[in-house]
């Protein structure tokens, strides 16, 4: 049985791989702001993390149907882009358009 593409990318970074294309282009045109602040009071691991894993899990053999699946994944993950890019110029524009009133 194939894995769904929502099991398969937990090790093949399917979903890491737009997450950080799109900070790259948004860090590039200066839209994400990157200070944050932590306070190690507050942030505290679960008493059970010192056991985790540190490998990553091994790969699996790839299979024609995976490979046509990430395909369709990244040509998903470009659209997405695209749509992300027209979204937020027709943001801009709207932004800096004067008010109508109707």
């Amino acid at each position: 049985m194939e894995d769904s593409p929502r099991e398969a990318s937990s090790a093949d970074g399917t979903w890491e791989q737009p997450l950080q294309r799109i900070q790259a282009e948004e860090d590039a045109v200066g839209d994400i702001d990157w200070d944050i602040s932590v306070d190690s009071t507050t942030v505290r691991a679960h008493h059970r993390a010192a056991g985790a894993r540190n490998a990553p899990p091994p790969l699996k053999r790839v299979s024609a149907q995976t490979v046509r699946t990430a395909r369709i994944w990244a040509d998903l993950i470009d659209l997405l882009a695209e749509v992300v890019r027209e979204v937020k110029h027709s943001a801009a524009r709207v932004a800096a358009s004067p008010p109508s009133f109707t």
